[in-house]
């Protein structure tokens, strides 16, 4: 433990301790604060993202025994999503750069933002790094203090870090392989001008680059190099266990956000954008109230719907996935027109937005509007799209029954014979067979209460039930 007053650290004396006066060569300076994060000695600083790249490691392994040191494996789909995130921020900062310099905006950084996505703010969470040979009370490090002109008062500490000292990586191995990404990627762009699918972090751009692509590039280049930096927060001297602690503590201690309010708060992704503007700030089209938590109890529901199903929804009618994660504006803007024909439609649906639709109508239930939503982009953007087919189904979805006692929800509770009787018998051709392992248990008919419950597993009850409304509508089946 260090020298200590009343129990509180000593700040460093004169030239940072007994420093080192002799250097090792290629050093790298930097002007650190020096703080005690629970009395733990720790340096402060930035460093510009190539530098940060070129001066840190992660290492998953340590010691003779090859032990595993505070690292998760891996996510290579989450650092190229962080890798995209990063790109963005470097076309901010290059935007900033150019207006602090008095230069004119480049048109091709405005073309990469629309393609990227505009979003209000950009910014980086500081990144956790150990000093893993430096001593932690500064013995083996060269360095001087730096005092105000002014009032003579220590504003900070200069140090220089020799060639050997890495920068081990605690927390934050994601970021910087996702800065290995980003840095690939520019550099194969500009040296090629041209975009391949491989590492592509602008699709769907590809081929060929415009000069003036090339120069935009070079200028997101540049301010990695020098003008973007990320914030470090550097520990010193921590053994294995030590590290490993650290580790747990930062990734495990904090409370995870919630999805709602996640949602909320996020004005990047272009659907959540086109939910909040096009859907709950536009009254004209869609009035019904939004929540964040369901309603279990039917007798309280006041026409709502949560965030979260309108969310899921969407992310089916634009990108035919369960969640909008990783959505760019080139994939959404083009179906814009589309998604608001089809909100146009279930907006007509009978009870739907009104207290008591639930009990009113099947349709209040998420995984039907799921259901018509995966039909939706089959036939409006898939594979098989048909314009023809997009414009039979909006038009009929107002006419569909999706009364509680319509018995084709229930056709797998029913006998061959009331199949029959109910003339339903067609139904089983549209239906996916006994050994294709699909959920058949879609939900439950409750015949006193007159109302049918469907199943929380959505993702399997949702195509079955897509079906069921392909046969009502004389649509193709899925099986053709």
């Amino acid at each position: 433990m260090y020298p200590s007053n009343d129990g509180t650290p000593t700040p460093i004396s004169g030239a940072l301790g007994d420093i080192l006066d002799a250097g090792a060569g290629n050093e790298l300076p930097i002007m650190t604060q020096i703080a005690h994060n629970m009395g733990n000695r720790t340096f402060l600083f930035h460093l510009p993202m190539k530098v940060f790249y070129e001066r840190s490691v992660v290492a998953n392994e340590r010691g003779k025994d090859g032990e595993t040191v505070a690292q998760r494996p891996l996510n290579l789909p989450h650092a190229t999503k962080l890798a995209k995130f990063m790109l963005k921020g470097l076309v901010h900062a290059a935007k900033f750069k150019r207006e602090l310099e008095g230069h004119t905006p480049l048109e091709s950084l405005n073309e990469l933002e629309s393609l990227l996505g505009k979003q209000p703010y950009v910014s980086m969470q500081p990144l956790v790094c150990n000093l893993r040979d430096v001593d932690p009370k500064l013995a083996n490090l060269r360095g001087e203090r730096i005092l105000s002109e002014v009032a003579k008062e220590t504003v900070g500490f200069k140090v220089w870090l020799p060639q050997t000292q890495l920068l081990y990586v605690v927390d934050g191995q994601h970021r910087r392989k996702a800065m290995q990404l980003l840095f690939e990627f520019l550099n194969n762009a500009i040296s090629s001008h041209t975009l391949t699918s491989k590492g592509n972090l602008l699709t769907p751009l590809t081929g060929e680059l415009s000069n003036e692509m090339v120069v935009a590039l070079q200028a997101l280049q540049q301010v990695a190099n020098a003008f973007a930096t990320v914030q470090i927060e550097c520990h010193l001297g921590l053994d294995v266990d030590q590290e490993r602690q650290l580790f747990h503590d930062l990734n495990n201690l904090g409370k995870k956000v919630e999805s709602s309010l996640a949602l909320q708060f996020d004005n990047s992704n272009p659907v959540n954008v086109f939910i909040k503007e096009s859907l709950m700030d536009d009254d004209t089209l869609f009035d019904w109230p939004v929540i964040e938590k369901d309603i279990i109890d039917w007798q309280e529901d006041q026409g709502s719907i949560t965030r979260k199903d309108l969310v899921s929804i969407n992310a089916r009618l634009f990108l035919n996935k369960t969640n909008i994660s990783g959505a760019s504006p080139a994939q959404v803007d083009p179906k814009k027109e589309s998604v608001i024909l089809f909100w146009e439609a279930i907006t007509k649906i009978p009870h739907l937005g009104q207290p008591g639709a639930k009990i009113k109508t099947a349709a209040a239930q998420p995984v039907v509007l799921k259901a018509l939503a995966k039909l939706a982009y089959d036939f409006g953007f898939g594979k098989k799209a048909d314009d023809d087919l997009f414009k039979k189904l909006i038009s009929e979805i107002p006419n569909i029954d999706f009364g509680h006692d319509n018995p084709m929800w229930r056709f797998y509770q029913l006998s061959s014979e009331e199949k029959a009787q109910m003339g339903l018998s067609s139904l089983e051709a549209y239906l996916p067979t006994d050994d294709e392992g699909y959920n058949r248990d879609i939900g439950n008919y409750d015949a006193t209460a007159n109302t049918m419950r469907f199943g929380a597993k959505h993702n399997d009850i949702f195509p079955i039930i897509g079906d069921m409304i392909r046969w009502k509508l004389s649509l193709p089946s899925r099986k053709k």
